[in-house]
């Protein structure tokens, strides 16, 4: 356990009518009597969760979207940011930033597949012209 919870339980396992002197248990497990006093009135929440109820998405809907991302790029069309960004949003149910987009990118750039799609090559397109076309049909 954490020395924070360790305090914690030390104060919920005090006897009723005894004292309750912060300081001095603070001082025996080594956490700043402040903190101790606020996660004992339940003024702050454990950095655990503040932190789980600042997020965007949960890890599981993170996951799913590396997931879809993933499957995207196998099909050849690898998500721009924005593209990233629309769909988080969509499952946010609110607009996640373009910082938001950066942060997740770089978290999962292990499982995400950067690739630049190859430009068409001269004889392609040469050949793609209105004129080319219009007299390959009117010759059929």
């Amino acid at each position: 356990m954490a020395p924070i919870d360790d305090a914690l339980a030390a104060i919920n396992a005090l006897e009723p009518g005894e004292k309750l002197v912060y300081q001095k248990i603070a001082n025996q497990f080594g956490v700043d009597r402040l903190t101790l006093a606020q996660r004992h009135r339940g003024v702050q929440a454990p950095p655990q969760i503040k932190n789980l109820n600042q997020q965007k998405l949960t890890p599981q809907q993170e996951d799913e979207l590396v997931t879809y991302i993933g499957e995207l790029t196998a099909r050849h069309i690898p998500p721009t940011r924005e593209m990233i960004q629309n769909f988080a949003s969509s499952v946010a149910k609110e607009r996640v930033s373009e910082s938001w987009v950066t942060r997740f990118i770089n978290n999962y750039s292990i499982h995400l597949i950067s690739k630049y799609s190859t430009g068409i090559d001269a004889n392609h397109h040469n050949a793609n012209s209105y004129q080319k076309y219009k007299l390959y049909f009117n010759l059929l």
